[in-house]
C-alpha cells in the first residue's frame, strides 16, 4: 500500500511539475528555434534586437489566435492593437510565425513604404506558390517582372483601352441590373461576381457567358480561398482545394491557347488580353512560353475580377446605409443621364464625375481588397534599430492602415467627402505601392464608377437584412451576401 501511495505521489508530481514545462517549452518552442539563434548571433557591426512580439506554438505559430480575432471574435484589427498594448509600437513592426513561416508583420507607413519600395530586399513571396502560378507577374521577379508588368500596363492603361473598357463593360451591367429588378430580391455580391466575371472573361480571353464560363468562375473562387490559407497540402484544407481549382484552370485555359494558336493567319484574332500575352518580346525578341501566358493570364483574371466585384459590393451596401451619399451620388448621375437610362456613357464623362469617383475611393477603402502582401527577405536589412533576418517573411498588413483612426476619421464611417483632402503619405495603399502596384486598378475604378452610374439614375434598393453580422476571411463582407429588394425607379 505504501508503494502504491508513493507511486501515485511521484506520478502526480511528475504531472504537476511536468505539464506546465510542457505548456511552457510549447508556448515558447518558436521563439527557442527562430528567434533566440539569431539573437545570440549578432551580425558584426549589426543590431541583434529582433522587433518584439511572439512566435507562437509550433508549426501553427500564431494561426490560431489569427483565427481567433477574424473568425470567432469577429475583430480583426484586433489582432494588431493587442500587439500594440502589450509590446509598444515596435516601428510598426512585430515578429510572429504565421501562414507556416516565422515573420515580421509590418503594419505602419513608413515601414510599408520601405518593404514595397524595395523589391530587390523584399520579394514577393505567397504562403502558395502553386496557386498562383509560378510565372505568373504576381510571382517572378527581376526582368521577368518587369517585362511583364510594362506589357500589362500598356495594354489596359492607355486612354485607346480605358475607352473600349469603358464601352465594353456596360451592356452586361445593363442588363444585369434589369434582371435584379425583374428578381426583386437578389443576394448582391453573387450577382456581382457574376456580372464582373463575365466582363472580365470576355476581355481578357473573349469568352462568352454561358454554363462553361460559370463553372470556371466557380472554380477561380475555390483558388481565390486558397490563396492565403495556411500552406496545407491534404483533402479538406482551403489550400488543397485551391491547388486543385488551379490546376484545372490551367488546364482550361492551355486549351483555349492551343485554340488560338490553330486560328489561321490571325484571321479570327480577338485581340484580348491573352492574344497580347502570347505576342509579347522582350529585348532580345523571346517570346512567353505557352505555361507563361496561362499563369499570367488566370492570376491577372483573378486580379481583375476579385478586386472590381468586391469594391462594388461595398459600394451597394455602404450607399444603401448611408442615403445622403447616394442622393448626391444620383444627382450628379442624373446631370449626366443620356437619353435613356440605360444608354452608356464614356470614360471622359467618368472623369467629369467628381463625387462618383470619391464615392468609388472610399468604397475601395472599405473593402480593403487587399488584406496582406507577402514578401521574403533576400537579405539581412535593419529599420529603426530593428534587424529583419534573411529568409524570413514580411507580412505588409494593408488593412491597419485603412481602418485605423489615426489615419482616417472615423474610419469605419462610409464618408465620400474625406477625399476632398489628400491622405498621409503612406497611409493608402489598396493597390499596393512601388514596382508591385496592382497594374489593374485603374480598369477597376472606372468599372465601378460606370456601374454606379446605371445603378444610381434607374434603380433604387435597400437592404433586406441591414444588421447582418460580418466576416473577414478571405474577404471582408456582410454573412448574408448583401441581399438587397432593388426594383425601378
Amino acid at each position: 500500500m505504501e508503494s502504491s501511495n508513493t507511486t501515485i505521489g511521484v506520478s502526480m508530481a511528475l504531472i504537476l511539475v511536468g505539464l506546465p514545462v510542457l505548456v511552457w517549452l510549447l508556448w515558447w518552442w518558436n521563439e527557442l528555434w527562430y528567434a533566440m539563434p539569431l539573437m545570440l548571433r549578432r551580425p558584426s557591426g549589426g543590431c541583434a534586437k529582433l522587433p518584439p512580439g511572439n512566435m507562437g506554438l509550433p508549426f501553427f505559430g500564431e494561426m490560431l489566435t489569427f483565427l481567433w480575432y477574424f473568425k470567432i471574435l469577429g475583430r480583426p484589427d484586433e489582432f494588431i492593437d493587442a500587439k500594440r498594448r502589450k509590446y509598444g509600437d515596435g516601428a510598426g513592426m512585430y515578429r510572429t510565425h504565421l501562414f507556416g513561416s516565422p515573420s515580421i508583420i509590418a503594419c505602419f507607413p513608413s515601414i510599408n513604404k520601405f518593404v514595397l519600395k524595395s523589391d530587390d530586399l523584399f520579394r514577393i513571396q505567397w504562403p502558395n506558390l502553386d496557386i498562383m502560378g509560378r510565372h505568373s507577374l504576381v510571382v517572378v521577379n527581376g526582368k521577368a517582372h518587369e517585362r511583364l508588368r510594362s506589357y500589362v500596363l500598356n495594354s489596359i492603361n492607355r486612354p485607346k483601352t480605358v475607352r473600349h473598357i469603358a464601352q465594353q463593360v456596360q451592356p452586361k451591367m445593363v442588363a444585369a441590373l434589369q434582371s435584379w429588378s425583374q428578381k426583386g430580391k437578389v443576394i448582391a455580391s453573387v450577382e456581382i461576381n457574376k456580372m464582373t466575371f463575365e466582363n472580365i472573361g470576355k476581355l481578357f480571353v473573349s469568352m462568352e457567358s454561358g454554363p462553361f464560363l460559370e463553372s470556371i468562375r466557380k472554380l477561380f473562387h475555390g483558388m481565390v480561398k486558397g490563396i492565403r490559407a495556411q500552406p496545407l497540402n491534404f483533402p479538406g484544407t482551403a489550400s488543397h482545394y485551391g491547388t486543385k481549382c488551379r490546376r484545372k484552370l490551367d488546364e482550361i485555359f492551355m486549351e483555349e491557347l492551343k485554340k488560338k494558336k490553330e486560328q489561321i493567319n490571325g484571321a479570327e484574332k480577338t485581340n484580348d488580353l491573352m492574344d497580347g500575352l502570347m505576342e509579347i518580346k522582350d529585348e532580345q525578341g523571346n517570346q512567353l512560353s505557352d505555361i507563361e501566358v496561362v499563369h499570367n493570364i488566370v492570376s491577372l483574371v483573378v486580379g481583375g475580377y476579385e478586386s472590381t466585384s468586391l469594391a462594388t459590393m461595398w459600394a451597394v451596401y455602404c450607399l444603401a446605409k448611408y442615403p445622403n451619399v447616394l442622393q448626391k451620388l444620383r444627382d450628379e448621375n442624373m446631370a449626366m443621364k443620356k437619353n435613356e437610362p440605360e444608354d452608356f456613357i464614356t470614360s471622359e464623362d467618368v472623369s467629369k464625375l467628381k463625387y462618383t469617383n470619391k464615392v468609388v475611393e472610399e468604397s475601395i477603402r472599405m473593402a480593403n481588397i487587399a488584406l496582406l502582401s507577402f514578401r521574403l527577405v533576400t537579405k539581412e536589412v535593419e529599420f529603426e534599430g530593428y534587424r529583419i533576418p534573411k529568409d524570413w517573411k514580411v507580412i505588409v498588413w494593408l488593412r491597419y492602415l485603412h481602418t485605423n483612426p489615426e489615419y482616417f476619421d472615423d474610419p469605419m464611417c462610409f464618408n465620400p467627402d474625406r477625399w476632398d483632402e489628400p491622405t498621409k503619405g503612406g497611409t493608402y495603399m489598396v493597390f499596393g505601392l512601388g514596382p508591385r502596384l496592382c497594374p489593374g486598378n485603374t480598369l477597376a475604378r472606372i468599372s465601378i464608377a460606370v456601374f454606379l452610374h446605371h445603378l444610381s439614375i434607374g434603380y433604387k434598393w435597400e437592404l433586406v437584412n441591414p444588421n447582418a453580422g460580418m466576416t473577414y476571411l478571405p474577404h471582408q463582407k456582410p454573412v448574408d451576401g448583401v441581399e438587397i429588394a432593388i426594383s425601378k425607379i
